[in-house]
């Protein structure tokens, strides 16, 4: 059975978050709601900083919450997610392989529009920027 008795801020330090993120993690569910002492304190075991470990690494990665949840009920499910983790990582991969081919498209975009627009005369009264209007 795990210790408890460690502060949201005890917590948060140990896993090297924040006690905003826990009370965020807690809130969609990724942590069970802790208990509270006496006093209205929320009290985490050593179980709950190590899942909270875990929910940083796999921020760490570019894992969205729901992703990390879905992992989460697979393993409490008794199942290894791993089948289900490569799965996430090949998503996350395919979208980060769009958005850096999107942002070099940006990239082209803007490289061209500047090119066009060297010593271009900058338009009259009635454009509010030729360049970007003509773009």
């Amino acid at each position: 059975m795990a210790m408890q008795g460690l502060t949201i801020g005890q917590a948060a330090r140990a896993a090297g978050l924040t006690r905003k993120a826990v009370r965020v993690y807690e809130a969609k569910g990724l942590v069970a709601r802790a208990e509270r002492s006496m006093s209205g304190y929320r009290l985490y075991t050593s179980d709950d900083v190590e899942l909270l470990i875990f929910i940083r690494q796999a921020r760490a990665l570019g894992l969205h919450l729901d992703d990390i949840r879905e992992v989460l009920d697979i393993r409490h499910g008794g199942t290894p997610p791993c089948d289900a983790v490569r799965d996430l990582l090949d998503a996350r991969i395919t979208e980060i392989d769009t958005a850096v081919n999107d942002l070099l498209a940006l990239r082209q975009a803007l490289a061209d529009t500047r090119r066009a627009a060297e010593g271009r005369p900058c338009g009259d009264v009635s454009t509010v920027c030729s360049i970007i209007e003509d773009a």
